[in-house]
């Protein structure tokens, strides 16, 4: 089979999945719901226990899940085809953290008491400071300039945001924003869904539209110029790219909270069955970030823990494992 026809198969089957896990994610919780009848109750207009279920607290969750594991693990996928390495993740643009610190500082100053959209909002800001930030130190810079602007960016912002988890002066605040850190899809609605998905999917179109670029760069920098592909200036490749990725994944941390992994895990387990070749692996991360965050968010709600487990913890705990096992793959193949 052409490496083509494998993507394609695998495109289907995370279709399938994905599918499958939204499906049952709207069935499926701790309130038991007679699946006929609601989707009567749905169709009617009737508005019954089962129908206020899944539309106002289970439908903008699964939707939320497809969208930030689609955007983290497309985000992850483009990022190391940029730069060429398999270790790079969204995380290293420093635009998590910003949108942290933004959230942090709604805790801090109130503004949470003022509106529901006031911490996606401090989120998003807080990931757009960082985008104007990012975009201003790095200019025509290459991947070494980027790379440096994103880890000084991040120390910086994590910075900040301990700054204000010190000075914070109530522990209910400081609970908050600890809970918000770890990162979860409890209790969103429809309304932080408005509030993600403009970011999300016009960052997504600019990062997939770099497709035909990575390839060339996998050539070298000077080959893909010679190809006709702008890495720098206004149109080129890397401003396309970190604004896309920048502009998704804050407007994605901004309703979630940090959930770590996802860009790192998902590329680098598909990346063998696309042919390692960057274009080919955008859409199946996208498919592969949403299956997996879609299955851990009905993991974290159906298993009991007592507390619910957040959602950042548990990507962790799946990726972590993952990284150890390709470690020990890479050793054993060492001659």
């Amino acid at each position: 089979m052409t490496p083509a026809g494998k993507v394609f198969w695998l495109n289907t089957v995370l279709l399938v999945a994905i599918f499958m896990l939204f499906v049952a994610s709207l069935v499926w919780g701790e309130s038991h719901l007679m699946v006929a009848e609601t989707i009567h109750d749905m169709l009617a207009g009737h508005r019954s226990a089962g129908v206020i279920i899944v539309e106002q607290l289970r439908l903008p969750r699964a939707v939320l899940a497809l969208v930030v594991g689609g955007v983290l693990g497309l985000a992850g996928a483009a990022l190391q085809g940029y730069l060429r390495n398999p270790l790079a993740d969204p995380g290293i643009l420093g635009v998590s953290g910003g949108a942290a610190w933004g959230a942090v500082c709604v805790f801090y100053t109130g503004l949470m008491q003022v509106s529901v959209v006031a911490l996606p909002l401090g989120g998003l800001v807080g990931a757009l400071c960082a985008v104007v930030l990012l975009m201003g130190l790095v200019g025509r810079g290459g991947t070494l300039v980027l790379l440096l602007a994103g880890a000084a960016l991040s120390s910086f912002a994590a910075a900040l945001t301990a700054l204000v988890l010190n000075l914070v002066p109530s522990p209910y605040a400081s609970y908050e924003i600890m809970h918000w850190l770890m990162g979860s899809l409890t209790d969103r609605t429809f309304t932080h869904v408005l509030v993600c998905l403009p970011g999300a999917v016009c960052g997504a179109l600019l990062m997939f539209s770099v497709a035909r670029a990575l390839d060339a760069l996998t050539l070298g920098e000077d080959v893909a110029t010679s190809l006709g592909f702008s890495l720098w200036g206004a149109r080129g490749v890397q401003t396309r790219l970190v604004l896309g990725a920048a502009l998704a994944v804050g407007s994605c941390v901004a309703v979630s909270g940090a959930i770590g992994f996802v860009g790192l895990v998902v590329p680098h387990v598909l990346r063998p069955l696309t042919g390692y070749q960057p274009s080919r692996l955008l859409l199946p991360s996208f498919l592969g970030g949403s299956v997996l965050l879609l299955a851990a968010d009905m993991v974290v709600r159906l298993v009991p823990t007592g507390p619910e487990l957040h959602l950042g913890v548990l990507t962790a705990l799946i990726g972590a494992p993952v990284f150890f096992a390709r470690v020990v793959m890479l050793k054993r193949s060492e001659p």
